[in-house]
């Protein structure tokens, strides 16, 4: 840590954190830093006693939201997956106001990855994702199924066949989604089970984007059948039947699992009948 840094983040003179760090280590009896060419470095005690920090700070927020869902229902921030927060979400949040008119609902789409990380920060009370989160933190709950296919062009030359085997794909070439995609690991995670590499020539960040790169022949795309209903009755798109490779992946309710669940929550959850137990 950098001291001045640290001043300029708490808008304290130099001296004042100083000061402070020395009355933190006298009150504990104990050497909270070690000081190396003008940095800050946290000793085990120090460690341990900002882990307890971390603690306090996060009980007095939790206390607060208590208090106040006492008094009122509050806010509800919901975070989604790109297919889910396209194609889902919108509904699901008009047809919980119908119901919970007093509870104001805050919405974020972002990937899996970034959905997972802001409920580990706790800027967001729930994740509706296509994607698993791999952190030990966050619970997940199942509420829906969601098939992804593989999908070309119509003029592609694999269009008119009947028939496919996941190694017949690695001779073309893929347009995806980015790394920290639900939609990406399901097909990564497939492929590699059944030891097929593939390439890319394109990584976009928008299921939109795949879909007229894809439309315009410039290579297979990996799409939730949800987002291509349209696609497919225009037949501007095609459904390529791939034998042995199972695409469909699990929809997620994620959340803290020290979430305290104000009764704005509660509605939601007891709103896409999920049992928590």
């Amino acid at each position: 840590m950098n001291m001045t840094q640290a001043a300029d983040d708490l808008y304290m003179t130099q001296p004042s954190v100083s000061q402070v760090i020395a009355e933190l280590e006298r009150y504990y009896d104990t050497r909270l830093f070690e000081r190396l060419n003008r940095r800050l470095y946290l000793t085990e005690a120090g460690g341990r006693l900002k882990s307890y920090a971390a603690h306090i700070i996060n009980l007095e927020v939790q206390a607060k939201k208590e208090l106040a869902d006492l008094n009122h229902a509050g806010v509800l921030r919901v975070g989604a997956s790109q297919t889910v927060g396209a194609y889902l979400l919108p509904e699901i949040i008009a047809q919980f106001k119908l119901q919970h008119q007093e509870i104001e609902v805050f919405s974020r789409v972002e990937n899996t990855k970034v959905i997972g990380q802001f409920l580990l920060e706790d800027k967001l009370d729930f994740g509706l994702l296509e994607g698993l989160v791999h952190s030990p933190e966050l619970a997940q709950k199942y509420f829906l199924d969601d098939d992804l296919a593989i999908v070309c062009a119509a003029g592609h030359p694999l269009a008119m066949k009947q028939s496919l085997m996941p190694e017949d794909l690695s001779s073309h070439v893929f347009i995806l989604r980015e790394e920290g995609s639900g939609t990406r690991e399901v097909f990564a995670t497939q492929m590699r089970s059944l030891g097929v590499t593939w390439r890319e020539i394109g990584i976009y960040n928008s299921t939109d984007a795949i879909k007229y790169a894809v439309q315009n022949n410039l290579g297979l795309g990996v799409l939730p059948i949800l987002a291509i209903q349209q696609e497919l009755l225009e037949k501007s798109l095609k459904l390529l039947p791939v034998s042995g490779l199972n695409l469909r992946r699990r929809l997620n309710l994620v959340f803290h699992r020290q979430k305290y669940f104000t009764a704005a929550m509660r509605a939601f959850v007891s709103h896409l009948n999920i049992n928590l137990d």
